[in-house]
């Protein structure tokens, strides 16, 4: 039985990597349903990422994995177009699944919600995921042909 029937969570998902398979567990690992905010295009180029995939890509790649990786998950997809998209403005969203780099991001979530007259959500972390020389895997790292998506030097 799941803890939650609803959480939230949200990334860019330009190179899907092992940091982003952790979220998603623990996002599936903890409710019935999923809501993953996918970052726009305009929204990831406004933050300052420099993006290898387009949205549509991106989406077709995030979808492909959650298939392989998460058979039977139940999950929506949503374009976010600011930080948090549909997590505030949905009462049923219980949680939200961050990476302890953005965990910052629920308390602003929280202000807000409280300012919509909705209830607070629970913010779950989720610990970075660490290549093999002790750094964390990001996106950043892989483009940057440090490590692969596993984690592993180049």
């Amino acid at each position: 039985m799941s803890k939650f029937k609803i959480v939230a969570l949200g990334g860019t998902f330009d190179i899907i990597h092992k940091g982003h398979l952790a979220l998603l567990q623990k996002g599936f690992s903890i409710s019935s349903i999923v809501i993953i905010g996918l970052t726009s295009d305009e929204f990831a180029i406004k933050k300052g990422k420099k993006l290898l995939h387009n949205y549509s890509q991106r989406l077709e790649s995030l979808k492909s994995m959650i298939n392989k990786n998460f058979p039977d998950s139940h999950y929506e997809i949503s374009k976010l177009d600011n930080d948090f998209g549909p997590a505030v403005l949905k009462n049923e969203v219980e949680a939200l699944v961050v990476s302890e780099e953005t965990i910052e991001q629920g308390k602003i979530l929280n202000k807000l919600r409280t300012q919509k007259h909705l209830s607070p959500v629970k913010v779950v972390d989720v610990p970075m995921v660490l290549a093999v020389d002790g750094g964390r895997i990001s996106t950043t790292r892989i483009k940057n042909s440090e490590i692969d998506v596993e984690g592993n030097l180049l």
